[in-house]
């Protein structure tokens, strides 16, 4: 069974803190905007779903790369 909400952990791109977030796999791939929880820096996450290997790729940024 495919879970629609999975927890991924990725590492704040400003200050290194690893941070659980949970991805909503029913949007497909997309990009949204989090703050860090410890720096409070926003985070841009880019979320790659590949539907045919049911894998999906979490990559963190800072809102200015």
């Amino acid at each position: 069974m495919n879970e629609l909400i999975i927890e991924k952990t990725y590492a704040c791109p400003y200050c290194g803190e690893q941070i659980d977030s949970f991805i909503d796999t029913s949007q497909g791939s997309q990009t949204t905007i989090e703050d860090c929880s410890v720096c409070c820096r926003p985070i841009e996450l880019s979320i790659e779903v590949d539907q045919s290997n049911q894998e999906y790729y979490l990559t963190a940024k800072t809102d200015t790369e």
